[in-house]
């Protein structure tokens, strides 16, 4: 019988950051909103529908708090123990981290990714750095647990990562592709095995937030 590897990956709910436009790294991130634990609480309710039919294998999670408080609320729901993955941590901001959004593409010119060999802040990552971390981290997580269903609870650069390594976009990509990831969506890839033994990765929904939506 065929098997079929699943990658679904949650973006964390909105954060106190993300409304203040502020870089939310180690010092900079301080955790949901209301809003977003409201986001949260209605992304795990779905996730626990999902696992109830067919359940998760793994769950893992980052270590910033916007997504730590996000998978405690999923690890609530669906009754499943995340396990924090250092290397799929957002990107090491530098001294930019608590730094307004806004004065640090004035000073860069652009975000990360316009000049992705380039770091934009003292001491901080490029966004191609970040790239071979993230998706070094990624292979490393779906090599463990081939033919499994795999939940990741990150950020939405984790989400531009997967888009690289699983779709084989050039480095570049986003610059030209600009993916949108809402918070608390889900971005889900399946990588099913045919008779012949050939396997191929399928981007299967991207940015899915019908479980935020009124009424749901």
């Amino acid at each position: 019988m065929a098997s079929t590897t699943e990658l679904v990956i949650a973006r964390h709910g909105e954060a106190a950051c993300n409304v203040a436009g502020i870089v939310g790294g180690e010092h900079g991130c301080t955790g949901l909103t209301d809003r977003g634990r409201h986001q949260v609480t209605r992304l795990a309710a779905r996730l626990a529908t999902e696992h109830a039919a067919r359940p998760y294998a793994v769950f893992y999670s980052t270590p910033r708090l916007r997504v730590v408080q996000t998978a405690e609320v999923i690890t609530q729901a669906l009754r499943l123990p995340s396990t924090v993955e250092p290397e799929l941590r957002g990107p090491d901001h530098g001294d930019a981290d608590g730094r307004p959004w806004a004065d640090v593409k004035t000073a860069f010119q652009g975000p990360p990714q316009h000049a992705p060999d380039v770091p934009y802040a003292n001491g901080s990552e490029t966004w191609n750095q970040y790239l071979d971390r993230a998706t070094e981290a990624l292979q490393r997580i779906l090599a463990r647990h081939e033919g499994e269903r795999i939940l990741i609870a990150a950020h939405g650069e984790t989400i531009e990562a997967a888009n690289n390594l699983l779709l084989t976009l050039p480095r570049n990509a986003c610059l030209r592709l600009g993916f949108v990831t809402n918070h608390a969506s889900v971005t889900r890839w399946q990588r099913p095995t045919n008779r012949f033994g050939r396997t191929i990765w399928q981007l299967a929904a991207h940015n899915d937030t019908h479980h935020l939506e009124t009424g749901r």
